[in-house]
């Protein structure tokens, strides 16, 4: 279960933040006895106080003062450690020295960004030096995108094990969610708003449904993947009923799925398309909700953009570091499920689904479990390294991992 090598299994970096509070005490928790975990971050002082709220479990967990500006204590947490869980966001600010830390260290790295430009990035700088020192730099291990990804993952699963085809079509509809809007998030999409600003380029370069392929030159012309669709639910699957208005995060998440699927030498199918949608009722005024949606997810992003509507929004908005209540958390919840037809002609449906707010609480439980099953997975993780995805990383370790957490993670033919 331990490395002798390395004074750590796990260093929990950021763990004074609102999300890092979270995460430390799933750990303190859920974790298993014998693993060796610190907690990470610029104050000694916030550290030792939130270790002492954690409970005697965690008491002689060590402390260690990092800084994102201190590339020399970076680099020293990396290389004493197994696994590192980052919450330390906007990542595009405060997360490169890390990955980069751990790509040089051959250090396994978890975190739970949602910045297309930020992961895209760390393709191009550490997908090469982590390969070559075994490291799994594994982006996007909570609410985004992990139900994105291992919904895919299962429903692939489910039709290879029928020899039913690849995957064609495939939609995932937020089916019920409750839960409060992550400042973290908020952050991030703001700092990729003013990064894009500045370079039209990268505005293009976000935009691209295949923007974190590993090689875009390789992807199949599939014609337009749209993120702000407004889709009619039996245009999905027979049975959907009502209209669906675009995901917020789809726009992320799609990108983390074909990257799954691209460096699986798109395994499930050169056919294969995704696209996320949210669930807005089945009303017959659904289709002008829906359109409303996709107005407004369009407009706040204008609005970041200009600098009369971004003083508003700066003021409404979520501020980092902030989150809902401990009994606001309790009654989030989240379903996604997800549709897909084969090139069979067969329909495949799979379920992820949870408990918690989604953004916090349950994002605390898939991010734990994605570092713990990098320290304890052993063998039965997938045999590779690089720049991953959790489904590529993880696989069926984090399936399974999440089930025994109470999860449900499904797929069947319909």
């Amino acid at each position: 279960m331990t490395d002798s090598t390395r004074e750590l299994d796990l260093v929990v970096y950021g763990a004074t933040g609102f999300v890092g509070k979270l995460l430390a005490d799933y750990l303190a928790r859920h974790a298993p006895e014998g693993v060796r975990i610190a907690l990470a971050g610029r104050s000694a002082a916030k550290l030792e106080s939130v270790r002492s709220s954690l409970g005697p479990k965690a008491s002689e967990w060590p402390l260690v003062v990092a800084n994102s500006d201190d590339s020399d204590s970076i680099a020293a947490l990396a290389r004493s450690t197994r696994v590192v869980a980052t919450t330390v966001g906007p990542y595009a600010k405060y997360g490169h020295g890390l990955a980069a830390a751990c790509a040089e260290a051959g250090t396994d790295y978890v975190d739970l960004t949602g910045e297309v430009l930020f992961v895209r990035d760390s393709i191009d700088a550490n997908h090469e030096r982590a390969r070559e020192t075994g490291a799994r730099i594994v982006h996007s291990c909570g609410f985004d995108s992990i139900p994105s990804d291992l919904g895919v993952h299962v429903l692939h699963e489910a039709v290879q094990a029928d020899g039913a085809g690849e995957l064609t079509d495939t939609t995932l509809v937020v089916t019920s969610m409750r839960g409060g809007v992550s400042g973290g998030t908020i952050d991030s999409m703001r700092t990729q708003v003013d990064v894009s600003k500045k370079d039209p380029s990268l505005r293009r370069l976000a935009a691209s449904p295949y923007s974190l392929s590993p090689d875009r030159s390789a992807e199949p012309d599939l014609g337009k993947q749209s993120d702000m669709s407004v889709v009619k639910g039996e245009d999905i699957a027979p049975g959907v009923q009502g209209w669906k208005a675009p995901f917020v995060m789809a726009s992320y998440n799609t990108r983390i799925v074909r990257r799954s699927n691209a460096l699986r030498d798109w395994a499930y199918g050169r056919k294969f398309k995704y696209r996320e949608v949210m669930n807005v009722g089945t009303s017959p005024v659904t289709p002008v909700v829906a359109g409303a949606v996709a107005a407004g997810l369009g407009a706040m992003l204008v609005g970041m953009a200009l600098a009369p509507t971004r003083f508003v929004l700066d003021r409404i908005l979520p501020a980092p570091g902030e989150g809902p209540s401990e009994e606001s958390q309790r009654k989030g919840h989240f379903t996604m499920d997800l549709y897909t037809t084969t090139t069979t002609g067969a329909r495949y449906t799979s379920r992820v689904k949870a408990k918690g707010d989604p953004g916090y609480s349950a994002t605390a439980v898939m991010l734990g479990e994605s570092a713990l099953g990098l320290v304890l997975g052993g063998d039965a993780l997938p045999d590779t390294a690089g720049v991953l995805t959790p489904a590529t990383a993880l696989g069926d370790v984090l399936v399974n991992r999440l089930r025994a957490a109470g999860f449900e993670i499904s797929a069947q033919k319909q």
